[in-house]
């Protein structure tokens, strides 16, 4: 059978993510140190894993409302009111999906409509230009670099905007580079997309993992930008529950309905037993989440200095739980780098060709692993290098 003029052309276009190449190569290895995927090494903390438990033990194994339970939208309310200064209302203004990813999915193609253009800040996550392609959207990437801290500007943000700009994709903290936008950064984007009309999808998904003092800035709670924002975010980071599948988006009432019934006819209801753990997460876990910020921290500054140190130049990040620095120095292209020690060295990052052209020259490594698997991959990096 034909199946390429059966099938759908523009997913058939779409190139597969690049990011768990090398996760996948660590997997069929021994020995392996693999600083690759975002994947929290601490378990979810024991109060969230009970209440999961509890609600299995109830016989709690029902469909819940497709917008997801109301305490737990109730208690998104909440976290987001006390973190970070936003009231959204929860019978109307939150809805619970299967992961963040889920949440982005959903706005997009809630929004976009053949031919409209989004905004794409890179190097970023690899769903953003996927999800905008099989909406029928036209992804614009607007390039970053370490220069001006892998940041959005205002007058770079204007350069891009044509008259079918509808979108803009804010993806702060943000993986890979761990860059982080201030609020006096977000205000001057704030305006740009009040004069241009936009709509604002603001991927917080890393809020909680932010190590400025300012601490994280929602976009929703700039001026102006409440009604113009859809907040995604998720407890896979924050509260180390990445296989619970559960995120959750926030914003006006009139585009959440829209994300409500697409999620209705292609999901139905978020995971029952999650929701039940997400809630416990909410209401007991803001300690948690502070100790694991604290773990983070410890070895953001670990990492950054360790890879000064032996030659890779790295930009500090201050948000995530990433660090991306340069492999200019070495002469080879990401991919090179990245296979080559894998196969001498047996430590596993990522290319930075992954997250967009502009990361070509760098590689992601991860720190959300233990100090020892650090210092160990470090090490093997160092001896990587003084062999090249």
């Amino acid at each position: 059978m034909d199946y390429d003029k059966l099938v759908n052309p523009t997913i058939k276009e779409i190139k597969p993510s690049g990011i768990r190449r090398f996760f996948d190569i660590a997997n069929e290895m021994e020995d392996v140190i693999s600083l690759s995927v975002g994947e929290p090494d601490f378990h979810t903390p024991w109060h969230i894993r009970e209440a999961g438990i509890e609600s299995l033990e109830k016989g709690r194994t029902r469909y819940t409302p497709n917008r997801g339970f109301i305490q737990l939208r109730q208690e998104v309310s909440s976290f987001l009111s006390r973190h970070y200064g936003v009231e959204y209302e929860p019978e109307s203004q939150v809805l619970i999906t299967v992961g963040g990813s889920e949440a982005i999915d959903l706005c997009v193609r809630s929004l976009i409509t053949p031919g409209d253009e989004v905004l794409i800040p890179e190097p970023s996550f690899v769903c953003y230009v996927p999800i905008a392609q099989m909406a029928g959207g036209v992804p614009v990437t607007i390039e970053t670099g370490p220069e001006n801290g892998f940041k959005l500007t205002a007058k770079e943000l204007e350069a891009h905007i044509t008259e079918r700009t509808k979108l803009l994709i804010m993806p702060y903290p943000n993986n890979p580079t761990g860059a982080v936008m201030e609020r006096e950064e977000l205000l001057k984007i704030a305006r740009v997309v009040e004069k241009h009309n936009l709509l604002v999808l603001s991927d917080e998904i890393y809020a909680a993992l932010t190590y400025t003092q300012e601490g994280h800035i929602c976009f929703s709670s700039l001026p102006g930008m409440m009604e113009r924002t859809i907040v995604v975010n998720g407890f896979s980071k924050a509260h180390s529950m990445t296989g619970w599948r559960l995120g959750y988006a926030a914003g006006p009432r009139e585009i959440i309905s829209l994300m409500v019934k697409l999620h209705q006819f292609a999901i139905m209801s978020a995971p029952t037993t999650s929701q039940y753990a997400a809630i416990e997460a909410l209401k007991n876990g803001d300690d948690d989440m502070a100790y694991m910020r604290g773990q983070y921290d410890m070895r953001r500054r670990l990492i950054v200095d360790g890879l000064n140190e032996i030659g890779l130049k790295c930009f500090e990040p201050k948000g995530a739980f990433y660090v991306f620095p340069s492999v200019k120095s070495t002469g080879l292209t990401s991919d090179e780098f990245c296979e080559r020690l894998i196969y001498s060295k047996q430590v596993a990052v990522v290319p930075g060709s992954a997250f967009g052209p502009c990361g070509e020259g760098f590689v992601r490594i991860s720190y959300c692993y233990s100090v020892k698997h650090i210092t160990e991959a470090l090490s093997r990096i160092r001896a990587f290098l003084e062999e090249l």
